[in-house]
């Protein structure tokens, strides 16, 4: 009231002073009565005629809000925005909802990367069954001892178009000839391929032994270096995997050496202790991560207190689910929490569940592992050349039974042709559909995508 009084006994020109505060009043309400995000460059760049223009100007502010928001889903689908995207596994914290795991497992495929929806349109049914195996190259090439790629690994992946190559120490002369030989095959493939080994560390190693990388001990020595240590191993494994040209390892072990007379396992544990194991575990995965190589999260449900060797025959788990969860389960939980990008299923029998191997098993694969665990990423077979396999079931059936049950990847059965041929077979006649084919290639590519290969 002050101005104004003063206003009043002034001559004429100070209405026009007053006139002018007015406006800027006004203009500075208008202006705190923006919603939150409008003042972004293209808001900002809107005329003045534009701005006044009432519950339009509020419409073109929404559309840019939503604009926003599609792009953060994208860059979400994308694996470039949120945490979550960053975890291939795309497993859930406890601060999720159990809705929006169910929520994230429905809707792969709306969320899944263009150039993964576009991929799949284009592949014929016996390129996306061949996506379902990673194998020996000499199981494509008719060669023993592959130490190079050349004309017959490359007319080879014409006739095989397989999702992957899993090598052993037979392959690696030195680190100069692998990384070569991982860059050649690498552009024969039409589909980029999942280039693999077993590199763990101590007894278990494909690299260190023969081409003269990092040496690192068994993980069990290292339980006393705590996280900071499993992160370190891993890390430097991964980052002499990614030298040489790998893009995934088939490590780490996330069973627990609760047994003594386990020798199977033993000391490529991390630890014997369930809540240790998980700590060391869920570090390692970030040191691979972090180093940029995928890696899988084995033997599942937990190979750590058996007695047997899945390389000779049949092994058998004598627990509850009850049990597993309270104990084997909590190192593969972490990993997934970690963000693993792969789980592979161990040739275990659980008497309590089933009396077929762990990875027929649609309880296991897809209800506990998948739906109770929320990982959605790639569930593997381990090798399909074990006895534990050989002995009781052929290829085909093998890799029908395996699929059924939810799992992805089938890793070097004895026969690729039969498997490969029973897998296109049971698609034909409606065994498998092919939604359910789909969902397994959905998740190699995505996972493909996520290592830069797409």
């Amino acid at each position: 009231m002050r101005n104004g009084k003063r206003y009043d006994r002034g001559s004429g020109g100070g209405l026009g002073v007053l006139l002018v505060l007015g406006c800027l009043v006004l203009a500075a309400v208008f202006f705190l009565r923006q919603p939150e995000g409008a003042g972004d460059a293209g808001t900002r760049e809107t005329s003045l005629s534009e701005d006044m223009a009432g519950s339009g100007e509020r419409g073109n502010t929404q559309e840019g809000d939503s604009a926003s928001e599609a792009e953060g889903l994208e860059a979400e689908a994308s694996g470039e925005s949120s945490a979550a995207a960053e975890m291939p596994g795309g497993a859930s914290t406890g601060a999720e909802s159990e809705g929006s795991v169910e929520s994230s497992v429905i809707s792969e495929a709306e969320t899944s990367p263009q150039e993964v929806e576009a991929l799949i349109a284009e592949m014929t049914l016996r390129e996306k069954v061949y996506q379902l195996f990673i194998v020996y190259p000499s199981s494509i090439t008719g060669i023993r001892k592959v130490t190079q790629a050349g004309e017959k690994t490359r007319e080879a992946l014409e006739n095989y178009p397989v999702g992957g190559l899993l090598y052993d120490k037979s392959n690696m002369v030195s680190q100069e000839q692998v990384r070569t030989m991982m860059e050649t095959v690498q552009s024969y493939a039409r589909i980029p391929l999942i280039l693999t080994c077993d590199e763990e560390g101590g007894r278990v190693n494909r690299l260190m032994d023969t081409v003269g990388t990092t040496r690192v001990g068994p993980m069990y020595e290292y339980r006393e270096e705590g996280p900071e240590g499993a992160e370190r191993n891993a890390g430097t494994i991964a980052a002499d995997l990614s030298a040489c040209g790998f893009n995934m390892d088939l490590a780490p072990v996330a069973d627990v050496w609760s047994n003594p007379d386990n020798t199977v396992i033993g000391d490529r544990a991390y630890s014997d202790d369930f809540e240790q194991a998980a700590e060391l575990v869920a570090a390692a995965v970030r040191g691979f991560r972090e180093n940029g190589v995928a890696c899988t999260l084995k033997h599942f449900p937990g190979h750590g207190d058996t007695s047997g060797d899945s390389h000779n025959g049949s092994v058998y788990v004598y627990k509850t689910l009850e049990e597993l969860r309270a104990q084997e389960l909590i190192p593969f939980q972490a990993g997934i929490d970690a963000g693993a990008d792969a789980v592979m299923m161990g040739h275990l029998i659980i008497a309590d569940v089933e009396d077929e191997p762990a990875l027929f098993s649609y309880r296991l694969v897809t209800e506990l592992l998948r739906e109770e665990m929320g990982f959605a990423g790639v569930v593997m077979s381990d090798s399909l050349q074990m006895k534990a396999m050989t002995k009781h079931y052929d290829s085909g059936e093998i890799a029908v039974k395996a699929v059924k049950a939810g799992v992805d990847v089938l890793l070097c059965p004895e026969d690729l042709e039969e498997a490969a041929d029973a897998l296109i077979a049971a698609v034909e006649s409606d065994e498998i559909t092919q939604e359910r084919l789909e969902e397994s290639v959905r998740r190699i590519l995505t996972l493909k995508y996520k290592c830069g290969l797409l």
